[in-house]
């Protein structure tokens, strides 16, 4: 089985949130030969103030593989025998983008969740119900593919 987000996705526990939901559906990625996408377009549940998608105000859950899969083929050591410097296959198990708001009359700052969270400064204190809404999609969205995520790695299929 490969990645596939079921709708609704049922988030991770959030103070302030109530059984939060996010109904998502079908998006085109950046690259859409290695990757899938699935945009935000309704919440459930107690999460006051969290806005759904749109062009200028993102709520995006993105999933990428590696163009070109990468193998040990021809990498022994004629000398040796052994490996000497081995590639890497490198995977975007998730990528959550949220617009989130940063002040009064500014547009929205996009906040980025891989396995680092990257919050616009101003963002934690004057928009921390979006803020909390991405982190709670991305632990949901894990909790719902994780063996999919696993087979993607070792199969190299989305």
């Amino acid at each position: 089985m490969t990645i596939s987000v079921t709708t609704p996705v049922t988030g991770g526990a959030q103070t302030g949130f109530t059984s939060p939901t996010y109904t998502v559906v079908v998006d085109n990625p950046p690259n859409a030969s290695t990757g899938k996408q699935w945009a935000v377009s309704a919440t459930g549940g107690t999460q006051t103030g969290v806005r759904v998608h749109s062009i200028s105000d993102p709520f995006t859950l993105t999933v990428e593989r590696p163009g070109v899969l990468k193998t040990l083929a021809n990498l022994i050591s004629g000398v040796t025998g052994l490996y000497g410097k081995v590639p890497e296959n490198s995977y975007k198990g998730f990528f959550i983008r949220k617009g989130v708001n940063i002040s009064a009359n500014n547009l929205p700052r996009v906040m980025e969740v891989d396995c680092r969270i990257r919050v616009p400064a101003g963002a934690d204190s004057y928009d921390p119900a979006n803020v909390r809404a991405a982190i709670s999609l991305a632990v949901g969205y894990l909790n719902q593919v994780s063996a999919g995520l696993g087979d993607t790695v070792t199969s190299g299929t989305l």
